[in-house]
């Protein structure tokens, strides 16, 4: 999910429904595209205009049989390789 259009590619303008975050304030999703992050495609990334921070789904990623890992001041993905991403 970002805030951030110009980071999106092959955008879909398209309403999704609306989000809810920790401090209950609700957002509208306004459409989806794909962010191209270095070699990897993450596709049907959400657009919400004024997002601060971009945010990512560990479950999504876990499903796409990627790793995530946290430590005290970073987060790791890897692949089932067990190599960095």
């Amino acid at each position: 999910m970002t805030g951030n259009l110009k980071l999106l590619i092959n955008f879909v303008w398209k309403f999704m429904g609306t989000v809810r975050f920790g401090n209950d304030h609700v957002a509208a999703i306004l459409g989806f595209g794909d962010l191209q992050w270095g070699n990897i495609l993450i596709t049907r990334v959400y657009f919400v205009e004024g997002l601060g921070h971009n945010l990512f789904s560990v479950g999504k990623f876990c499903d796409s049989d990627l790793e995530v890992a946290f430590r005290r001041n970073a987060c790791f993905v890897r692949n089932l390789e067990g190599v960095d991403l």
